[in-house]
């Protein structure tokens, strides 16, 4: 078998998917169809339809698009048999009810943006940062009934350097993922649809702990600043440049705004006993004293406002150590 005789469905929806379907395309793979969620209202008005970055790709190498709005639809289901593809793979999709992705012959593998059984769930990326890994990875596995849970094909390690935010681990795991996709679909057909395998028990660490990666909201996204500035900055990192970490500023009489937070920077400055969100000025840097030491805020938003550094944010505002950030 040659990757022209092999038929491939492609499933996913972001630009993180995108790199993977370009890859396959590009190289040669036999992409049949492409599968992706249905086009998203936009807008004031929610009046105007955006397609996901993977069918504006697939549209443009002329690849059909199904976009389901049930994964279980029965008329999907049939139309998605009726490409008689031997693979498909999956990338930063949804879940997938047994119907679809037990359909292929040589199964589904997905690429999951870690090391897996570490972080499985929606947001690995962030999660990883957040909780100041040194080193995460893109894994590819066969779907199976629960999330995140099958057998692992290949993986592959990404370090995530000190200065790293989750925009920078995004686009090294984006290239990463895609070749570790070509190499799996590669072993694949080496093995005519056989391929070694490897339960992820085997890797569960022997007291059982694992991290998890949920879904991000807009809750998760506020800042705790009882925490260490070293833990603080971490959750920034992980969290920036989207969707972003958040606090509220308040003033002396009490009004509050919302401050959010895209940029830190340690000081290895004790408090000495200041109480967390306490502000001050020093050398014209902007400081906030979390549990241990103070933490530099170097680019902030306050609401109603654009995206600036801090030294500017100080240029136009009177009295900022009157304020405490919440």
């Amino acid at each position: 078998m040659t990757k022209k005789d092999l038929r491939i469905i492609f499933m996913g929806t972001p630009e993180f998917a995108v790199e993977t379907l370009r890859a396959l395309v590009e190289n040669g793979y036999n992409v049949v169809a492409v599968v992706t969620q249905p086009d998203k209202p936009v807008g004031r008005h929610q009046d105007t339809l955006q397609p996901p970055a993977v069918k504006q790709y697939a549209q443009s190498r002329g690849l059909p698009v199904l976009q389901p709005v049930r994964m279980k639809d029965p008329r999907f289901v049939e139309e998605l048999k009726g490409y008689g593809a031997d693979l498909q793979v999956v990338v930063a999709f949804r879940m997938l009810p047994e119907a679809v992705w037990a359909m292929p012959r040589f199964g589904t593998f997905n690429v999951h943006a870690a090391l897996l059984p570490q972080y499985r769930g929606a947001a690995p990326i962030n999660w990883a940062i957040i909780n100041g890994e040194r080193q995460t990875g893109v894994t590819t596995f066969f779907l199976d009934h629960d999330i995140d849970t099958g057998r692992i094909i290949m993986q592959e390690p990404f370090e995530i350097k000190d200065d790293y935010d989750v925009g920078d681990v995004y686009d090294g795991l984006m290239k990463l993922g895609a070749g570790v996709a070509l190499k799996t679909v590669d072993k694949i057909i080496e093995g005519d649809g056989h391929v070694d395998s490897l339960p992820q028990e085997r890797l569960i660490p022997t007291d059982g702990r694992l991290h998890a990666a949920p879904k991000i909201f807009k809750d998760t996204c506020r800042i705790r600043l009882d925490g260490t500035a070293c833990r603080v900055r971490n959750f920034v990192r992980g969290l920036s440049p989207y969707p972003g970490t958040w606090l509220e500023m308040k003033s002396h009489d009490g009004k509050a705004s919302v401050l959010k937070v895209f940029k830190t920077t340690l000081t290895g400055i004790p408090c000495n006993g200041k109480e967390p969100g306490t502000i001050m000025v020093y050398d014209g840097r902007l400081l906030t004293a979390t549990a241990d030491c103070w933490l530099q805020l170097d680019e902030i938003q306050l609401s109603g406002k654009k995206r600036m550094a801090a030294k500017d944010f100080l240029n136009g505002i009177r009295n900022i150590e009157d304020y405490k950030l919440f």
